[in-house]
């Protein structure tokens, strides 16, 4: 599962460091919570799809954040290039 591959990997966490990491080239895949809000994933979607980075939706933002190890939800992970 989306998860598992997310606990797997080195996260950026957060629409703006996720898209600033994407201007660098160091992101491989976008991961988007399905309940998040739209006004705060929207920015990370297009500008994914304008560089070419796959978006990855997943159901919770709250299960996002668990497999990132934080104790709140995440609405936006990137992966790292490593």
């Amino acid at each position: 599962m989306s998860y598992d591959k997310v606990r797997a990997s080195k996260t950026i966490i957060g629409t703006k460091q996720a898209v600033k990491a994407m201007r660098d080239g160091s992101v491989k895949e976008l991961f988007v919570a399905l309940d998040a809000d739209n006004w705060v994933t929207d920015l990370a979607i297009t500008f994914a799809r304008e560089v070419g980075v796959p978006v990855i939706l997943v159901e919770s933002k709250r299960e996002l954040g668990k497999a990132c190890g934080i104790h709140v939800g995440a609405a936006v992970i990137a992966i790292a290039v490593e």
